[in-house]
């Protein structure tokens, strides 16, 4: 089996399965994480305006060997930032942070329940329209919610990112995102550092020479239309999380895996609160 990159095409987006996420980064060590993930060959990188480290994820692809066009980037308005005008400007200012002409994907971070999403949704149409913006999606929406963006917004969402990794299989949002051609776009795929101790992914890593955290990685992409954003700053770290894709594990496997669990998800919820 090849170890190279595997992609999600979905709704004319060609994405890879792993990318580098970057909460909780900032300032050089964000820089320097990112530029160490685009040496390994990461061409997937996921900020926010939240995370407030924008400008350091900017300055990194502005000094890597990377393509522009190859690096597919993602970043995500601030929900206060929901109102059309706010969108407009916020978005604005996330590209000159970014010291980019545009974003591959530019996600609502949460839901504001206080601005409909018809007004988000045709902000994010209108810097689509201007070439600012080449996809569009949502973040941390419920099935019901993301089905009301759809039905409102005059552009394709590409993808709903949410949390995702063995104890929080999301499965009724992955049915219906495969039933849709939607990708779902994991964060937090190892439970904020949780998988690392688990008994059954270090039993069946052992059979591939593989860690838990790889096959929690190597479940979470086996998925159809799904890719991840696990965050690390380890060098080494950052290049076992590229090489999983030399092994795959059996329908059997997958099914040991997924376990859902209310209490393992609710203790990686507390520990990655407002991700």
């Amino acid at each position: 089996m090849s170890d190279e990159m595997e992609y999600c095409d979905v709704r004319g987006a060609h994405v890879p399965k792993v990318g580098l996420g970057t909460w909780r980064l900032s300032g050089e060590e964000c820089y320097d994480a990112v530029s160490t993930a685009l040496e390994l060959g990461y061409r997937h990188v996921d900020t926010a305006q939240m995370y407030d480290n924008e400008t350091e994820v900017g300055r990194a692809l502005a000094d890597a060997d990377a393509d522009r066009r190859d690096v597919f980037l993602t970043t995500k308005v601030n929900p206060r930032n929901a109102g059309r005008d706010s969108v407009v400007e916020s978005t604005k200012a996330s590209l000159d942070r970014l010291d980019t002409p545009y974003v591959d994907l530019l996600l609502l971070h949460w839901p504001n329940p206080l601005v409909r999403v018809e007004e988000t949704m045709d902000a994010m149409k209108q810097l689509v329209d201007e070439g600012r913006v080449h996809h569009v999606g949502v973040s941390n929406f419920p099935v019901p919610m993301l089905k009301k963006a759809r039905e409102v917004s005059d552009v394709p969402v590409l993808t709903n990112q949410v949390q995702f990794h063995p104890h929080r299989p999301q499965r009724k949002l992955l049915r219906y995102c495969q039933s849709e051609d939607l990708l779902l776009t994991g964060y937090s795929p190892l439970a904020q550092g949780d998988v690392v101790d688990d008994g059954t992914l270090r039993e069946i890593g052992e059979r591939y020479d593989k860690t838990p955290a790889q096959v929690a990685l190597r479940w979470a992409t086996q998925h159809r239309n799904v890719a991840v954003v696990p965050k690390s700053t380890s060098r080494d770290h950052l290049a076992a999380n590229l090489a999983i894709f030399d092994f795959k594990l059996s329908r059997e496997e997958v099914d040991e895996v997924t376990r859902p669990s209310l209490l393992k998800t609710g203790a990686s919820m507390v520990k990655g609160m407002l991700r």
